[in-house]
């Protein structure tokens, strides 16, 4: 059946533009001669950015951006453009601090109203038809009766957003000591729900990063209350709706306080970090339901994000359509108990009791979200039946919902490729590995590892941004090379082929050539190369990803211990004091940062592994959380300068090192962890 629009998004990859592509308005890209277009007619630019699996943008879409009355009005005073900002983050920050300090507040769809040149005056997120019309017919007004106005407003704004990102480099700075640390912890700790997890207040992020960093300093400090609140948190979250109990995997957030009613969208980004997450807290503490939340987070990935050429794809969309045809947000997901007892049959009491099908379970419109608040213990207790029992019932029962489910119509699929989150996908199942030992995990890390390299990496040596249909087309931003670093330091460590942390310095060195800001210190989002608007980002807040900055800090000092006649440790530890003020008054903000500054303030070590059963001892010293160490390993001699001249034939030996000095090594596990522990 023939559309009856179509715009110039028909010919863009993003899933997000190309639902767009079949509106009344004349959408364009963010492209360069679209741009310089709106320039020389002197037409006001409507940048409008989103992302596939966002609701509210799906929303909008259909009141305004598919309404013919509004189209006419859009298209007969501005040049229209559609922006995936998980395409073009380094677009997406600019305009998102433009709104911020118009409003005070963010979120998506972002929309901007802005000069020709780029420039904004205006910004919005959800807004209805009526007011929408409005508000533009009065914009186009104000810019051709009051243009010096408008100009100077938006050039204020613009030096602001300029202002917003400037670091000062602090040569003279000390990195926080051990009690700074502590007072840090223990005020950003008066935010902690130490019942349920996360902050106390809704809605509730995951934010993976603050977790591990909490993790970590815990350890680090034999804190049991900090690490207690960790735990607290983890589990809750495994427990609650926001965990998809039926096909694993988790959403983006949960709208209430317990982690119940999720925003249902999947990400990527998300899961490959909780992977990761959940991975080094089952090293750290054994908790059996650690191990599970990684292996069901997996298998989804693998059965729902995962292409022929063992890409991952970025998500699945928060809506899909209910059994009248209707596209409801989390229809896929949630449950009536008519069905539940149609499905379930003599299971229904066990199930309802387990999963909270009742007042504490229940969401609207008769639908329920599935909630753990009990442990196995106290479920088999109460149903007198053994715990193994029991997760058996559970197992029947979650497996007969699975397949009462895939007769649902599925929500959509975003299947573009992204280089940055597929790094962070990368690491989490290495990290699986590493800490449970399933060989499938590194099978199908090294798989997406090599697909990076044949897909996402250009021929100068800088990497691409995107993949799709066989098709790579925007330069990477700093988050891609970041992420890629340090995903392929950790695989290098795992597997110790040298290839991988090969490829991790070499695109360290292509960031120091190709995206240093000298000023600062630290690196910009885009490359010194590449056109920006406004300002060239410096990314520097750890949010629910960490910052790209933070990330390449810790690739600087990691790469330090294996290269240590480089500067690397010098450029990571002057990155560091430029953040220390952030980190004083802000730490939740900055918690990728304070895991690099607990890692400068202890003792760090290399071990490195060397001899014929090099691989057996990297893997049972590995599978201890040992966050404070970075492994190497090989057969016989090696060039690394760690491994260099520490063969011993016969034998396979184990280095303690700290700096490079090195402790008599030993051949035996127990003596090179007591060497750790000392």
């Amino acid at each position: 059946m023939p559309h009856k629009f179509t715009n110039a998004l028909q010919h863009e990859t993003s899933p997000y533009l190309l639902q767009h592509a079949h509106n009344p308005v004349n959408w364009e890209g963010w492209h360069p001669a679209v741009l310089q277009r709106a320039t020389d007619e002197n037409k006001l630019l409507l940048i409008s950015i989103g992302y596939a699996a966002c609701h509210w943008c799906h929303v909008m879409e259909h009141e305004c951006f598919e309404d013919e009355e509004v189209a006419k009005v859009m298209n007969e005073h501005f040049i229209n453009i559609k922006i995936d900002r998980e395409e073009r983050p380094d677009v997406d920050h600019i305009y998102m601090d433009a709104l911020q300090m118009m409003t005070g507040s963010g979120g998506w769809p972002l929309n901007i109203v802005a000069l020709p040149d780029g420039r904004p005056f205006w910004g919005a997120t959800y807004v209805q038809k009526d007011n929408w019309i409005s508000v533009l017919v009065q914009l186009s007004s104000a810019y051709q009766n009051s243009t010096a106005k408008v100009i100077a407003y938006a050039e204020n704004l613009a030096n602001g957003i300029r202002q917003l990102n400037i670091v000062n480099v602090n040569k003279e700075a000390e990195i926080l000591s051990s009690k700074q640390m502590d007072k840090a912890v223990d005020d950003w700790s008066n935010y902690f729900d130490r019942f349920l997890g996360g902050y106390k207040r809704a809605p509730k992020f995951m934010m993976p990063v603050n977790l591990n960093f909490l993790l970590n300093y815990a350890t680090y400090r034999n804190d049991s209350n900090v690490l207690h609140y960790v735990h607290t948190t983890l589990t809750r979250m495994a427990w609650g709706g926001i965990f998809d109990h039926v096909g694993g995997g988790f959403s983006r957030y949960s709208v209430d306080t317990k982690w119940h009613v999720p925003h249902f969208e999947k990400m990527l980004y998300d899961n490959g970090q909780l992977i990761s997450l959940y991975a080094k807290a089952y090293a750290a503490s054994g908790n059996i339901l650690y191990k599970q939340i990684v292996a069901r987070t997996i298998d989804f990935v693998q059965n729902e994000l995962t292409d022929p050429n063992f890409g991952f794809y970025s998500a699945l969309d928060a809506d899909s359509l209910t059994s009248e045809g209707a596209l409801e947000e989390g229809a896929y997901y949630v449950w009536q108990k008519k069905e539940l007892v149609k499905v379930l049959g003599n299971d229904i009491d066990l199930f309802s009791a387990y999963f909270n099908i009742n007042s504490y379970g229940y969401w609207e419109h008769e639908n329920y979200v599935l909630i753990r608040d009990a442990s196995h213990k106290d479920i088999a207790t109460k149903f007198k039946i053994t715990e193994d029992e029991l997760e058996q019932k559970i197992n029947k029962t979650l497996a007969q919902l699975e397949h009462e489910r895939k007769k649902r119509h599925r929500p959509r699929l975003d299947d573009k490729v992204l280089t940055s989150w597929n790094a962070l996908m990368l690491k989490g199942l290495i990290d699986a590995y590493r800490y449970l030992g399933t060989e499938a995990y590194l099978d199908l890390a090294l798989k997406n590892a090599e697909f990076i390299e044949q897909n996402m990496f250009q021929k100068d040596g800088g990497l691409f941004h995107n993949h799709k249909n066989g098709r790579s087309t925007i330069n990477g931003y700093l988050e891609d090379y970041a992420a890629v670093i340090e995903a392929y330091i950790g695989l290098y460590e795992v597997c110790a082929d040298e290839k991988w942390l090969t490829l991790a310095k070499n695109l360290m060195d292509f960031c120091l050539e190709h995206f240093m800001d000298q000023a600062s210190g630290l690196f910009f989002f885009t490359s010194i190369n590449d056109d920006f608007i406004i300002r060239r980002t410096l990314e520097t807040t750890d949010n629910v990803v960490p910052a790209s900055n933070s990330i390449m800090a810790k690739n600087l000092f990691k790469l330090s211990k294996l290269y240590v006649e480089n500067a690397y440790y010098e450029y990571a530890l002057q990155m560091l004091k430029n953040m220390q003020e952030s980190l004083k008054e802000n730490p939740q903000n900055h918690a990728n940062w304070m895991e690099l500054n607990l890692l400068m303030n202890h003792p760090f070590y290399e071990v490195a592994v060397i001899g014929d059963a090099y691989r057996e001892k990297l893997f049972s010293l590995q599978r201890r959380y040992l966050p404070n160490t970075i492994f190497a390993g090989a057969k016989d001699n090696s060039k690394l300068p760690l491994l260099k001249d520490r063969a011993s034939k016969g034998e396979t030996l184990i280095y303690i090192c700290e700096h490079g000095s090195c402790k008599l090594p030993v051949n035996d596990i127990d003596q090179a962890l007591r060497q750790l522990n000392t």
